[in-house]
């Protein structure tokens, strides 16, 4: 992990921490957070030490920065998609792949090779067929 300074505005609403900049300093300053001001920024912009956070919000960061490494190369819309994604909870990611394989990848099939269109991924039961 290369960052270890962090503005308000970046800890906004990760893993459960407020979700406003002046809640994040409000819970900063009532639990002694390490501080440095912000260089280049007019005013009293104030950035927190990685090692004030609690584990969860350390972990988060972490993921987030460890999933941006892979996103650098990625067309506009797969870092969208990426960005929408690990977004959600852990139960709607398994929810969403559920039914994009139940529902979404026929449909996607159909578009993309409408002469293919009555190949199915899936039958009625949404067992998996083979496709050849």
């Amino acid at each position: 992990m290369n960052k270890e300074w962090y503005a308000a505005k970046e800890l906004v609403g990760i893993a459960g921490f407020p979700t406003t900049p002046q809640a994040i300093n409000q819970r900063a300053k009532s639990e002694g957070w390490r501080k440095q001001k912000r260089s280049g920024v007019q005013g009293k912009a104030l950035e927190y030490h990685i090692s004030s956070f609690p584990d969860e919000v350390v972990s988060a960061l972490l993921a987030n920065e460890e999933s941006s490494f892979y996103l650098t190369d990625l067309p506009k819309a797969e870092k969208a998609w990426s960005a929408i994604y690990y977004q959600l909870t852990e139960d709607e990611r398994e929810q969403l792949t559920r039914f994009i394989m139940r529902r979404g990848i026929n449909a996607l099939l159909g578009c993309l090779e409408p002469q293919q269109s009555q190949t199915s991924l899936y039958d009625q039961n949404n067992t998996i067929n083979s496709v050849s």
